[in-house]
């Protein structure tokens, strides 16, 4: 009844066994093996502890946020801003460090769980999760493909067909970290393309993922010869640009308790009006 009703992974149906208010039945724990009665009120915790959590320390900074819930945070991400701390960020620079200030100062759990990632010089709309709950059910709906992202890019060149799809294969590019390459051995990446406008030797984009591969669209553009305006790894940097011309414009899921449909979007930085115009 748990996984069918509550849609719960193994591994988090195995951390509320064991938690001490991790299944309630009217306000009393029971094991899974407790038959309920009509009337009778079950429960489950959505933020059980497993004592494995990976915890990002919190710093002020600014947050654009579009949405917010006791489920889930939507933001609008500005490119040059990395998502989590590495090596060459671990000075409270990152997208993580400043969500997990936000729930600390709300008296929220302070815990940093990012659904859908953009590379640092991607900007716009993400999704964070709250819980470990509406965490697994929005990971669920990315891997069954039921979240619906929109992006629009500023490519180099012109002369791309009106609409198409990319379906080709995406790897690791060997000797070069984690850049990527189209080659046969790769797993499969599709990339829908519509052209919305063509100035000044660029062309304006909107772009729908059917797979999520790491650097997917900045990899199949370049391998079209359109690679992203700024784009240091698959094109060229330009000076006065921060980050590249890709933008996450519009999100689409479903409220992880309630199944409400929910759908956001972000109008594009001004740099790309520079670039069409070309004063970038």
């Amino acid at each position: 009844m748990l996984r069918r009703e509550f849609r719960l992974s193994t591994n988090l149906l195995r951390q509320l066994k064991t938690s001490e208010a991790g299944i309630l039945l009217d306000g009393r724990r029971v094991t899974v093996r407790q038959r309920v009665a009509a009337g009778q009120e079950l429960s489950i915790l959505r933020e059980p502890d497993s004592g494995k959590t990976r915890r990002v320390p919190p710093a002020a900074g600014a947050l654009d946020i579009v949405y917010e819930d006791g489920d889930l945070l939507i933001l609008n991400k500005p490119a040059g801003l990395a998502v989590h701390p590495s090596p060459g960020h671990r000075d409270g620079d990152t997208l993580g460090n400043r969500v997990v200030w936000h729930l600390s100062r709300a008296g929220q759990n302070p815990t940093f769980r990012a659904i859908n990632r953009l590379d640092r010089g991607t900007s716009g709309l993400m999704t964070c999760a709250k819980n470990k709950l509406a965490a697994q059910r929005l990971e669920d709906q990315l891997a069954a493909g039921s979240i619906r992202r929109v992006y629009h890019a500023v490519a180099e060149g012109m002369g791309l067909p009106p609409e198409g799809t990319v379906d080709l294969p995406i790897g690791r590019a060997e000797g070069f970290g984690i850049r990527r390459c189209v080659r046969e051995d790769g797993r499969r990446a599709v990339t829908r393309f519509r052209v919305l406008g063509e100035q000044n030797g660029r062309t304006l984009l909107e772009l729908r993922l059917e797979t999520g591969r790491t650097h997917q669209i900045r990899c199949h553009m370049s391998h079209l010869g359109f690679p992203l305006c700024g784009d240091f790894m698959y094109g060229r940097e330009i000076e006065g640009m921060t980050g590249f011309a890709l933008h996450s414009c519009a999100l689409s899921l479903l409220q992880p308790s309630t199944g409400e449909a929910l759908s956001f979007a972000a109008a594009d930085p001004e740099s790309f009006h520079c670039l069409l115009e070309g004063s970038l």
